[in-house]
């Protein structure tokens, strides 16, 4: 599966007082560069919810981080799927940072469902919303 990845740039409400990067704000970072995966596939959640009663829901999630990013710095955020078995779906993720060597500042992963918008029940992911076969 193709690599993916979305440039996120660092904002003060991003920093603590230090100007680094409140460990929270990865998470976001990487809830972007994930709905962005879906925006780059054809994918609009909004839609996928009105025609086919489908939303997401994050089951697990978890960061491994290595060195601090920092106020403007530009950052690059890869969402990678690792895989889909029935309505569950797993990325793996790494930020890092805009520079030749392109540092790994953190890693982590998110595993979510999906499921029906209006009961929250599991439901079959359709292969074709993200363009991969089910496995």
């Amino acid at each position: 599966m193709a690599g993916f990845s979305f440039a996120v740039r660092v904002y003060w409400e991003d920093t603590d007082a230090q100007g680094v990067v409140y460990y929270a704000n990865y998470f976001r970072f990487m809830e972007r560069a994930r709905t962005e995966w879906l925006r780059a596939r054809g994918v609009e959640q909004e839609r996928l919810r009105q025609e086919h009663g489908l939303i997401f829901s994050v089951i697990s999630t978890g960061i491994e981080f290595r060195r601090p990013a920092r106020f403007d710095e530009l950052l690059h955020v890869s969402a990678d799927l690792e895989f889909i078995r029935g309505a569950r779906f797993r990325f793996a993720q790494v930020i890092r940072r805009d520079d030749p060597d392109g540092e790994v500042l953190c890693e982590g992963h998110c595993e979510a469902a999906c499921l029906d918008a209006s009961s929250y029940r599991p439901r079959r992911l359709p292969a074709a919303i993200l363009g991969e076969s089910a496995e």
